[in-house]
Order: C-alpha cells, then structure tokens, then sequence
C-alpha cells in the first residue's frame, strides 16, 4: 500500500525545475512593509527621517527591536556541506534549500528569513562571518553544514553571539524525536529513566537527539549510540572524536545487531536497510522504532511490524504515519524565542516545544486536518505526532516556548499577557495555505475522475499530469492523442503518457449515446442531427460536458483557453447554467492575511433584488464550505440609504428578501466596501446586523464584480480563486485563460470537492 500511495505522488525534475523558474527565479520576494509613495514617505524611511531612529538605537541598543525588522528576521545560513541527502555540493547549490527553508518559517510561522550562504569550509571563518552579521538578525539558523564543524560553529557562536544559534539538522530533529517518543512511551507505559535507547548514526542529528533525551531524565549508562564501526564503548579508539567520546558506555556489545537485543527504543538517522526484521525481533516487549533516515528508512514500518505487530514505527517520510518532520520544530522554536527577544535558544525551550507538541497530539484532531490525510487521526501508534499543517501549532507551541524562555532568563522583554499573544498567534497566519489545503484534502479524499477538456494547452496537461501523480485521483483528457503526447514530451513529461487517460470522440465506446443526448435535448432549439452530431465530435467542451452528464467522470475543469462566456454558452449546450437556473459565480480573493468572496462575477449580468439574494445564500455555501462562517454584504456607494438611487435601491431590497426567506446566515446592505470590511468605518451604524467584517460581498452587477476582482489581482496582487460556478447540478469549473498550473489544478480540486453543485 505504501508503495502504491508512493508512485502516485511522484515529482519529476521538468517540474521541479519549472517550480524554481515561475513565477520568477527563486522563491521569495522582498516587499516594503511602510509607505513609499510620496517624497514624505522617502523622508522618513530614509534621509532625513531615519536618523532619528539611528539616534535611538545608539543611545540605547535594545530599541532596535522597535525600530527595525531584527525581532522578526532570522538568517538561514549555510556553506553547503552537507545538502539534505546530498552531501558536499557547496554553498552556490545550497541556496535553493535554504530559500525553501527561509519560505517555511515565512509559511508556518510567520517568520521573515533571509537565506546566507558562505563560500567557506574553514570553521573560524564562518564563525566570524556569522559573528560579524548579529546586528541584522534575531537569530540564526545553521543548516547543512557537516560534522564535525558544525559542532564546533555553532559551540562558538552560541558563546559570542547574543541571539539565538540554533542548527536545525541537530536540534530541530531532536526535538521532534523527543516529542515523539514521549508519546510512544505514554503508549507502552514505560519510563524514559528505564528504557534502553540504540541510536544508530552519531553524526550532528543523532548526538543531539541523544543528548536532548539525556536532559530529559534517559539515563547516560542505557544509552547505546552505534556508528559505522558499531557500538560507541568505553575504550574504542578507531573513528572517534570528542562528540562521540561523550555517549561512549561501559558494554559487550561491539556491533548494532548485539545492542538491539532487549532494547526498547530504536533511534535510527543513518541509512536505508540498516535494521533487519531479526533485529527488531530480539527487541522488547512494545519496542519504539524511530527510523528517520530519509528519503528511505532504517526498516519500513511494514517490514518492522510484520515481526511485531506491537511495535510503534516512526519514519521521516509523509507517506507513513508518525512523521519526524523538523518543520513541527524550527518555525515555532524561533516565533517563541523571538517574541521574547531571547538572548539564546536553550535545552529548556527545546524540552518545552516537544513537550508542547506531544500534548497537542493527544487532543483531538480538527476535520480538515484530518481530512488532508485521508484518514480518522487519534492519538495512538499511528499518530503519536502532530501533522505539520495542523493550524494549532502556530498558538500552542510558541507560548509554551516563550514561557520557557521567561522561566529561565534568557528573554529580553517578557511577554505580560500572555493570553493576549495567543490571540495575536492565530491572527498572525494569512489562511490562503489553510483554505488550500482544505480544498485539496477534500479532494484528496474524493479521489475523483477529474475531466480536463483542454488537452491540447500545456498548461492543462501539466495540471492532469499533477493530479494523477499529486494522488488526487484519476485525470481525464479530452484531446488528440498524437498532440498529447508531443505537447507532453515537450514538457518533459513523456512517461506521463501512459498515466492519464486521453479521451476524444474517435476513440470514445459512447460517442452514440453521447449524440442521442444531444440531440433530445437541442432538437427543439433550431438543431438538427447533424448540428448535434458535429457539435459532439467537434467542440471539446460540449464533449466534456457530455462524459460528465453521462458519468464517465466525477467532475469536469475547463475554461484556460477560452473566454468563460464562451465556455459557459457551450456547457449550456448540455446542462442548465442561466441565472434562472440557480447558477452563481463566487470568486474567492485572498490578500494580507484576509478572504472575500465576491459574486456575482460570471452568470447574472444585472441581477435584481431576487437574484441577489440568490447571490447572497450561494456565496454563502460556498463560504462554509472553505471553513467560514458567512457575513453577507450588499454593497452600493450609498449606507443605508443614503444617497439615494435607483442603483442602491435593490440592493436595499435584497436583505428584505432574505429576510422572508429567514436564512441561517448574517447579512447587512445596502453599504460602502468601506463600511463591509473595516471596522472603524462600520462603528458609525451601530444598528447593522453583522458582528464583524463581511467576507461574502455581493456585487451590483456581473461588470463591478469583475472589475474588483481584477483590479485586486493586478494592484494589490490578490491571490484569486475562481470563479467558482456553483448552484449546478454537476460539478463543473471554469477556469480563466491567465490561469497557472496551479490555478487550474486548485479549480480541479473545488470540482472535485463539489463545492458548486446542487445535490
């Protein structure tokens, strides 16, 4: 089963490669975070303005936490020695690692970082160079650098350096390790004093994982650390340094497979196939395997519990339960240890970060969070660890990380009220990624047959190609297959060929009862056989809708290389789409952390006061079904009636419809965008019925609802979903023609999901 879930989700370098080139080189840009308009706003960022802030911080250094980024910003700093599974490749083809790291502190943490990479391998001179950079940063991450210098730096610099120094490939995986494994000892009800603990690869990861359980009460003579000659034991000479010498234990045993014998826990960070099933075995009752070596473990879960079904198996890998997945740890270890302005990231914060994420493992786990892998997650053997897009660690594990620090000296400015950081945690998180994910674990879940209608665009085949592999569920495309195949290879996806299926009317079993179809339902509308016959053959839209209507797909995407009122003119050939029949388009638009829908932006060309509120109760599905609670706002330019206008007049009457209707939802209008989404502006009506900012917003006719989405995208960059057409009886999606890959494939998603469709 692993396997197969395995070659369903397959990257390949064409695509790897397109990920790092588009939208631009690189994957993060810098963005003024104040004003820079105006010759004032020049004055105060720069000269004259910024020497009064120079001023203050030289007076009194600790301001700088006020008056520039440093509380926020940390630097990933890397010479490329040790590159993920990789090796020595230098610190030019480090960089990408640690832009994608420096994006992860931004994504699950909200955490600037900038990545560093020095073209060093002499330890002094990347200790003076990190040394020499301090002012700029509130921390440092070391990354990628091997033993045994990394040691050594980061020794050195946690000694000259008043911010935290924290090498992730040590301590990040430790800690995920310990907060593992407090949970797998909860299980097998034992004792960290009492268990007998084999780590096997005493390089950077597995000496600090040893030495943060060794803080948390394992005791140093039931430790055993193995490396490539075996067991570390009191006397060895061959291979050993000052790190290793440290773990070393008075012991017979002298190889891996002698120290596993009665063990209860298994620390694996070396290689693949280093555990055999004889070792596991010999283990102790309810044994703990921890094999991390990636990308392929020590013994797979499935090899380990075919010999014991008591075990409980962690690996590195996303696709097995019990991931040890450092991105649980780094992220929220510096959003805790900055918010207090730490001097240093110590063993007390690291011991209180896993402890904080072995508890959020045993409470219960959110739908959509559980819905992103497909399965019911409680805590037990499969689940002894958070999954990283659980959206409670940004709340829970940087406070118990912040209190850890205050409690033992190393915060510069502690936290006061510490409820009220909790609160400003979770409004920290822009919920783009969480909107996202929900779609597509509801895809995911779903494992739907996706209907991709434009089989001859790049775009829409790399898409397909990324839904099958992504194992999101099976892609249809309609298209030549001579053209496929070339437009694939083109894209350096020739082995793709034989995954999806390419679909067309000369190769289709029901091309007959696709025209009969047809032909009942157009016959009266000016159509004759053959109109309808060619219309099949021909249009890859009208044929995509008909898979659809007859079930030989479970949702259909279209729309990236024609204008979507064409595409909906064609779907209408075989569905009912007009206003009158219920459909709706909502456009979702994320931006700063905030979401709106905004409707009707493709159906209703000049909706009244009736279609309006039919706007108002769609866009409210749509709003429930991404995880919100709906607030409805009918906008005008006018507030409550004033001024006066015949524009502004429905929009005041919609309310009164839905309120004969008696929905389930708030909704307010007529108002200004102003009045709808800030709360100063809706303070001066302290009548309206909405609690909050609205998030639904409908519009006065399909041209201002376009207008502002567009206008969003291109000024402010909005991230934009849609138009999602909903209130259809099938699960169809139109995507625009500037759509990326990823736009399409999120449009596949919301197909998949049925967030559209009338059951």
């Amino acid at each position: 089963m692993a396997n197969e879930k395995r070659s369903k989700s397959r990257i390949t370098p064409e695509e790897a490669l397109a990920y790092h080139m588009e939208p631009r080189p690189g994957k993060f840009d810098i963005v003024a975070s104040t004003p820079m308009a105006t010759q004032r706003d020049l004055s105060l960022a720069y000269s004259p303005g910024v020497a009064v802030p120079v001023q203050a911080i030289a007076e009194r250094p600790e301001t700088a936490y006020d008056y520039t980024n440093k509380g926020n910003m940390v630097a990933v700093v890397s010479n490329g020695t040790a590159i993920l599974g990789l090796g020595n490749l230098g610190a030019l083809a480090s960089k990408p690692v640690m832009e994608g790291k420096s994006v992860l502190f931004k994504r699950f943490a909200d955490v600037n970082a900038i990545d560093i990479e020095l073209d060093s391998e002499d330890a002094e001179e990347i200790i003076s160079a990190v040394r020499l950079m301090g002012p700029a940063f509130g921390g440092i991450n070391l990354e990628d650098i091997k033993a045994p210098e990394c040691f050594v730096i980061e020794q050195r610099l946690k000694e000259l350096m008043d911010i935290p120094v924290f090498h992730d490939d040590q301590h990040g995986t430790a800690v995920i390790c310990a907060a593992g494994l407090i949970n797998a000892l909860e299980l097998s009800g034992k004792k960290i004093e009492d268990v007998k603990i084999v780590l096997n690869g005493a390089g950077a990861a597995g000496i600090a994982c040893l030495e943060l359980l060794k803080s948390m009460g394992a005791r140093h003579d039931n430790c055993i650390m193995c490396d490539t000659k075996g067991v570390i034991y009191k006397g060895r000479t061959e291979g050993m340094n000052q790190w290793k010498s440290a773990h070393a234990v008075a012991t017979e045993a002298r190889s891996l497979e002698e120290a596993m014998k009665g063990a209860d826990v298994f620390l694996g960070v070396s290689v693949k196939g280093a555990v055999t099933q004889e070792m596991v075995q010999s283990m102790a009752d309810n044994p703990v395997i921890f094999a991390m070596a990636n990308p392929d473990p020590e013994i797979t879960p499935e090899d380990a519990h075919a010999v014991r079904a008591d075990a409980i198996v962690a690996t590195g890998r996303s696709d097995y339960p019990n991931q040890v997945n450092n991105v649980l740890g780094f992220p929220y270890l510096f959003r805790g240890a900055l918010d207090i302005h730490a001097r240093a990231i110590n063993d007390e914060m690291k011991i209180a970060c896993a402890r904080a994420l072995a508890e959020l493992a045993r409470e219960d786990v959110p739908d959509e969070v559980a819905a992103a892998y497909g399965r019911k997650l409680q805590f037990g053997r499969d689940y002894i660890i958070p999954t990283p897009f659980d959206p409670r660690l940004i709340h829970v594990v940087p406070p118990a990380v912040a209190m850890a620090g205050m409690d033992t000296g190393v915060a510069r400015r502690p936290i006061i009220d510490m409820e009220g950081y909790v609160q400003s945690l979770k409004a920290r998180m822009d919920p783009t990624a969480a909107i996202l994910q929900g779609m597509h674990a509801r895809a995911r879940k779903t494992q739907a047959r996706i209907i991709f209608a434009e089989g001859d665009d790049p775009r829409v085949l790399r898409a397909a190609v990324a839904w099958q592999r992504g194992g999101m569920g099976q892609a249809l495309v309609v298209g030549r297959e001579n053209d496929v195949k070339e437009k694939l290879e083109a894209a350096g996806l020739a082995d793709a060929v034989r995954e999806i299926s390419v679909i067309n009317a000369a190769n289709t079993r029901h091309l007959e009862a696709y025209h009969d179809f047809l032909y009942a339902r157009l016959q009266r509308k000016g159509m004759d056989r053959e109109d309808t016959n060619r219309l099949a053959n021909r249009d890859r839209h009208v044929f995509a809708a008909l898979m659809l209507a007859h079930g030989h797909g479970d949702g259909l995407v279209t729309g990236a290389t024609r204008k979507s009122a064409h595409v909906l003119d064609q779907m209408g050939q075989v569905f009912d789409l007009r206003p009158q029949d219920g459909a709706v388009g909502i456009t979702a638009v994320l931006h700063k952390g905030r979401i709106v829908l905004i409707g009707d932006t493709l159906v209703h060309e000049w909706p009244e006061a009736e279609d309006l509120a039919d706007i108002a109760t769609r866009g409210a599905v749509v709003a429930r079904g991404l995880g919100l609670e709906p607030r409805v706002a009918f906008l005008s330019f006018s507030n409550f009636g004033y001024p006066v206008s015949e524009r502004a007049t429905k929009m005041a009457e919609a309310p009164m419809v839905l309120d004969a209707r008696k929905v389930d939802f708030e909704y307010e209008g007529e108002m200004t965008v102003d009045v709808a989404l800030n709360p100063e502006s809706a303070a001066r009506y302290p009548f309206s019925r909405l609690t909050g900012p609205a998030n639904v917003l409908v519009m006065p006719a399909r041209h201002s609802a376009s207008i502002s989405v567009k206008l969003m995208q291109e000024m402010a960059g909005a991230t934009v979903i849609g138009p999602i057409l909903t209130g259809v009886p099938q699960p169809i999606q139109i995507c625009s023609t500037t759509s990326t890959v990823n736009d399409i494939l999120n449009m596949a998603a919301i197909s998949a999901g049925g967030l559209g469709t009338v059951k």
